[in-house]
């Protein structure tokens, strides 16, 4: 623009001073140099044609007043946004008409409803500021932790060199995912298939970055990336910067896309799912006795079972042709890498001549048989049976012939519990009393009305039934609750009477003047 300006400046005594022909061929020269139009260029080099029009100001069509108006209205919305606030104008007007908060005129009544939110943000916006004290809302630190961290979807891996990994959580809940429980960390890698689970007591970003740790020295080859989902367990400050401390490569994959995560997405039902099932597993020792039996499905699955790896997809219209590798162990494919170092592959070397397949089954029944007995179960102690050497296959086979598949860990067999019958409190008799003192005196505790009951029944209560007199305030408590629920629901529809006046800390005008000040 500076450069343009300077050539107008020189060119425009020359075309003034010039004839008719002259200046035609100036401004052919003038619009080859610049690019402008050339109406535009005549207009720059005619008479005060560099200088520009001042543009006049637009005549303000809200006035000071519609400002002032316009603040209790957002204040008895709630401070909700301008595009919300604009529907409520006709509901919030006439109520704070009523309650003596608004006094508008027809003028302002009509500017009031007929203005657009682009309007109100502008006419709010002092008001804002005031109220927010200067200060934008904080994003969370997690959603930013998350953005530093780049997506990477399932297009974008092409052929990586062994030791980047695809992680994810398998969930042992059960049928309820209340309380905490235990869950598995499933690592796997993408070029070779290797996978690795570790168990986790809870969810939990101090144990992932413990389990990471662990798995760093399952795998017989360095690691050099990981790539996780959007779950705050792994999308926060402590896991992130301990894996670019470690020089791992952190990326994620892109919310509510498995197919981001298809090869580990794949482990957990062919590995996880399929040795351990779908029972809830609570506590310490069932970690521990789910510990064992990764260590030996680690070796199995990794060293003895093959696995299929897709080569190419093709795309004719709706229908998609896949073409696979030869299946072969995980193990084999990592050999066969021309990327993996002498040290890795002396390590694989050293697991396949120690580990035996029939050895690691039976290590694999035992670990199982031990995890049907803590199937929704807590407190079980560990076992400390000895593990057997081998396993009897055709017996197994014959019995699963005869009987089908039976795993302790897939299904809990049912077991018909008699009813015991209950006996009533003993706080029985006395419930309309301790329930009349909680109506008048709602902050009571339970140890003032054991205390209130001991006095008025001396020698009959002692601090031995605190626990029973607990549950009888938490029940009562509970029953209020649900009390106020009901009694809010139905009177949400009604419509409070002409007259009654708001609360000093109600008051829309009262609360922007603290704002204010």
């Amino acid at each position: 623009m500076a450069a343009r300006a300077e050539v107008t400046a020189t060119i425009k005594d020359r075309y003034a001073a010039s004839g008719r022909v002259a200046k035609g061929v100036i401004l052919d020269e003038f619009v080859a140099l610049t690019g402008l139009h050339r109406k535009h260029a005549i207009r720059l080099l005619g008479p005060g044609g560099a200088e520009r029009r001042p543009r006049g100001k637009p005549k303000a069509r809200y006035g000071p007043e519609v400002k002032e108006a316009l603040a209790p209205l957002w204040e008895a919305s709630d401070r909700v946004c301008s595009k919300r606030l604009k529907p409520m104008i006709p509901i919030l007007l006439p109520a704070l008409e009523r309650h003596g908060q608004l006094a508008p005129n027809m003028e302002l009544r009509t500017a009031l409803l007929t203005i657009s939110p682009a309007t109100i943000d502008r006419q709010l916006s002092e008001t804002r500021i005031a109220a927010t004290q200067g200060r934008r809302k904080r994003a969370g630190f997690s959603s930013a932790v998350r953005r530093s961290v780049p997506v990477r979807t399932f297009a974008d891996w092409g052929d990586p060199a062994p030791g980047f990994l695809e992680v994810d959580f398998v969930a042992h809940s059960g049928v309820s995912t209340a309380g905490a429980f235990v869950q598995t960390l499933v690592l796997t890698d993408i070029a070779t298939g290797w996978t690795e689970c570790v168990p986790v007591v809870f969810r939990s970003g101090a144990l992932v970055q413990e389990a990471l740790q662990a798995a760093q020295s399952l795998f017989p080859f360095p690691l050099k990336g990981v790539d996780f989902d959007n779950d705050g367990a792994f999308m926060n400050d402590p896991v992130v910067a301990w894996c670019r401390a470690q020089g791992l490569e952190v990326t994620r994959s892109r919310a509510y896309r498995k197919n981001d995560q298809a090869w580990v997405e794949q482990k957990n039902g062919a590995i996880v799912r399929r040795i351990v099932g779908y029972g809830r597993f609570e506590g310490i020792a069932a970690a521990a006795a789910l510990t064992r039996l990764y260590a030996a499905v680690r070796l199995q699955t990794n060293l003895f079972q093959p696995s299929f790896k897709l080569r190419k997809k093709i795309r004719v219209g709706a229908k998609v042709t896949k073409y696979w590798h030869p299946p072969v162990t995980p193990a084999e494919r990592a050999l066969a890498s021309e990327r993996i170092d002498a040290a890795s592959i002396a390590r694989i070397a050293d697991l396949q001549s120690r580990a035996d397949p029939v050895v690691a089954l039976a290590a694999i029944r035992a670990a199982q048989a031990d995890l049907g007995k803590r199937v929704d179960r807590r407190g079980i102690a560990p076992s400390v049976s000895e593990m057997p050497v081998v396993v009897d296959l055709a017996a197994a086979v014959a019995d699963a012939k005869r009987n089908g598949e039976r795993r302790e860990i897939h299904r809990r067999p049912y077991r018909r519990v008699k009813p015991v019958p209950t006996r009533p409190s003993m706080l029985e008799p006395h419930r309309i009393e301790i329930e009349a003192w909680l109506d008048t005196q709602p902050a009571m505790t339970a140890v003032d009305v054991l205390a209130r009951l001991e006095k008025r029944h001396p020698g009959r209560f002692r601090a031995s039934h605190l626990r029973t007199m607990q549950r009888l305030v938490k029940k009562w408590r509970a029953d209020q609750a649900a009390r106020i629920v009901h009694y809010g629901v139905a009177t949400l529809t009604l419509v409070p009477a002409a007259g009654i006046t708001l609360p000093p800390a109600q008051d829309p005008s009262t609360a922007l003047g603290n704002i204010s000040g």
